[in-house]
């Protein structure tokens, strides 16, 4: 069993803007460690339907959430320095109007970023990969280098590529316990892929995740 731990509220400043509560995680499942890698795969086809809430919510804590009273989250980060921005963009997923969201791990909430099912910009810019236009939700992976580099320099490069896997991996043995299949997907044109989710300059994407229902 997974300890329980109370998400603390955000450190530091408070960022402005409209924020869409996520219920809280599970800590449980009826999938082992085991199963789930053992049945782990890329899955690129969908079944048609809308993902609820608290199973985007629960990716989403999987991929980066907080699990420990100082902040700790599910992925190992070199020097606790967090380094790795969570994105969802939206299109069907209930009780969630269609747009892009910043996952905020204190909080355990998503803050809107933008308004409008922007799949289709982002399957093309992923170079026209069209599990990503037809999943009803996709997790975008982005890093700010300068959180690790500022500690380790230019080894810290390698540290955040690393963090990014161990992100993605968690998302993909999470989905298995939902019963849905995802995808990383690495190739796309990063200046359009943070055009669309608003990225600040020092911002990278790193790994694009189409999620769905398991056929």
């Amino acid at each position: 069993m997974w300890a329980r731990f109370q998400i603390p509220g955000a450190r530091g400043q408070t960022e402005s803007g409209e924020r869409v509560a996520l219920p809280m995680p599970v800590y449980e499942s009826q999938t082992s460690v085991e199963q789930a890698l053992q049945a782990r795969r890329s899955v690129r086809d969908y079944a048609p339907g809308a993902l609820k809430l608290a199973q985007v919510g629960q990716l989403l804590w999987a991929a980066q959430g907080v699990t420990g009273p100082t902040g700790q989250r599910t992925a190992p980060s070199a020097g606790a320095l967090y380094p790795l921005e969570v994105y969802l963009v939206a299109g069907e997923v209930e009780g969630l109007a269609a747009g892009v969201y910043r996952y905020l791990p204190d909080e355990h909430a998503l803050l809107r970023i933008a308004s409008g099912d922007l799949r289709k910009q982002l399957a093309e810019a992923a170079l026209g990969q069209i599990w990503v236009k037809d999943a009803p939700a996709v997790l975008v992976i982005t890093a700010v280098y300068e959180r690790t580099t500022v500690k380790y320099g230019e080894r810290g490069v390698r540290y955040v590529h690393m963090e990014v896997g161990h992100a993605a991996q968690n998302v993909y043995l999470q989905a298995e316990t939902l019963n849905l299949g995802t995808v990383f997907v690495g190739a796309f044109y990063d200046e359009e892929v943070s055009r669309i989710l608003g990225l600040k300059e020092e911002q990278a994407p790193l790994g694009v995740m189409p999620v769905g229902k398991v056929r």
